[in-house]
């Protein structure tokens, strides 16, 4: 084997300039919001104060409560509409086509004030000749927050169910109807617990943007964390006091969802090669 000729020189590591400036410039910038916030004029013992007075606690657990329904209901509309928009019946297909594009379309913000002024169109609800009650005692703000807040997920739900269903081989299919399994039976048994690795990811961050959306809902008087926040600094003029109590409970909200959200996506991700791995 010929020698090396290359041996006698020495090794010198390149340099990352850019890196180094890069992480100084971060750095500086970081340090001068921290000092911004610590030297300005805010009223750091009252963040502490409010942080778990009842009125914040109560607003938290209804951001909790109503994040889990609307996304529990987004899932199963979703779910639902995804089946639907695969189905070979034409009328299926395109219902889930349209309901897709209009509650995409229309702005959440403002499907919750039209749920909430629904009785202004419908003054009554129920079945005729059977029984009917008045519109405004049905649609609550916590009801009308629920049907806005879920309808409209199951509309972005409902691609990302699709899209999960499309990444499983079509030969699965194929040998489930080789067999004889009914449609159904074959998503529920085959299809969709191979297409949860592709779907829990996405459902993760629309879940964790759940929790962010329903301070949406405080413009129809739902007493979730934002409006509670707001409703203590109309009296006593702290608002970004308040703001900043409400900051923490959201992060700390999302930081367990987030970890939550990994234990169920190693759960899913049991037997799968992780990437760079070999045998």
């Amino acid at each position: 084997m010929p020698p090396n000729r290359f041996a006698a020189y020495p090794v010198v590591r390149r340099r990352h300039h850019g890196r180094y400036l890069a992480a100084a410039a971060i750095l500086v910038v970081l340090a001068s919001i921290i000092y911004s916030f610590a030297v300005g004029q805010i009223e750091w013992d009252y963040v502490g104060r409010f942080l778990t007075v009842p009125a914040i606690l109560t607003g938290l657990v209804n951001t909790v409560i109503m994040s889990i329904l609307a996304m529990f209901l987004g899932i199963a509309l979703g779910v639902v509409f995804a089946v639907m928009h695969m189905s070979s019946n034409p009328v299926l297909a395109w219902s889930s086509r349209a309901y897709v594009w209009f509650f995409r379309a229309v702005p959440v913000l403002l499907q919750l004030l039209i749920w909430f002024n629904l009785a202004l169109v419908f003054p009554n609800i129920g079945i005729p000749g059977l029984f009917s009650v008045p519109t405004v005692d049905v649609m609550t703000p916590f009801v009308a927050a629920l049907l806005g807040l879920g309808i409209q997920q199951g509309a972005y739900t409902s691609e990302v169910v699709r899209a999960g269903l499309m990444a499983v081989d079509h030969g699965q299919y194929e040998a489930a109807q080789s067999i004889g399994m009914p449609r159904l039976q074959c998503l529920r048994r085959i299809i969709l617990p191979q297409a949860m690795r592709v779907i829990v990811p996405p459902i993760g961050n629309e879940w964790i943007n759940m929790v962010k959306t329903t301070s949406l809902a405080s413009v129809i008087q739902y007493s979730e964390l934002l409006h509670s926040a707001q409703n203590i600094y109309y009296a006593n003029a702290r608002v970004i006091e308040l703001l900043i109590v409400a900051s923490i409970w959201y992060l700390v909200i999302v930081t367990l969802m987030t970890l939550l959200q990994a234990r169920i996506e190693t759960f899913f991700a049991r037997g799968i090669r992780p990437h760079g791995r070999t045998a």
